[in-house]
């Protein structure tokens, strides 16, 4: 007796089982490209935000010159310094505020810290913080800026740099008079 052999071959499902596999393939290659975009995107905020932070604090502790003059009795060996903080400025102690004036000699260095209202004697009260939209004025010495004193054709730079970030950059500007009232900013 013959046996039927007649089999038929039924490639069908093997192409489904072969889409459905590159399906899911492709699948988690898009997972794996969206968690890289998405943490991507997530450390650049994270930059942005940090950056953002970092020129708030810069800016909103930056010192403003208004003028400096020179004064004193001898030949005007003094610099009268009249400032305010920049508008949206943070209150900052005078304390946290440095200077420093460069000049051929060298270089001096001292703080803020004997700020006084203008038209007032006497430094700011121990604790009190320097705010936005108030002028204050501070003197510094003869003794202060022993080492570059104002010069007659003479130019000093004078940096001022709070503890938060902000940065000032003035120019002395000593023309052939630095007698008392010469205004060099």
């Amino acid at each position: 007796m013959k046996e039927n052999t007649n089999e038929k071959r039924d490639d069908l499902a093997a192409i489904g089982i072969g889409a459905m596999i590159v399906f899911i393939a492709l699948i988690l290659v898009a997972a794996v490209a969206a968690a890289v975009i998405i943490s991507t995107a997530e450390k650049l905020q994270q930059n942005a935000q940090n950056t953002g932070a970092e020129t708030t604090d810069m800016l909103s502790s930056k010192v403003v010159v208004l003028s400096i003059m020179v004064v004193g009795d001898a030949g005007g060996d003094n610099l009268y310094l009249t400032f305010e903080l920049a508008p949206g400025s943070s209150n900052i102690a005078p304390g946290d505020i440095d200077y420093s004036i460069v000049c051929s000699n060298g270089a001096v260095y001292g703080t803020f810290s004997q700020t006084s209202l203008v038209g007032t004697d006497g430094t700011l009260p121990l604790n009190t913080l320097l705010e936005p939209h108030v002028t204050y004025d501070l003197t510094l010495s003869a003794l202060d800026i022993a080492d570059c004193p104002p010069t007659a054709n003479d130019d000093h730079s004078l940096a001022i740099q709070s503890k938060s970030g902000g940065y000032t950059f003035e120019t002395l500007n000593y023309g052939s008079d630095v007698s008392s009232g010469a205004v060099v900013v």
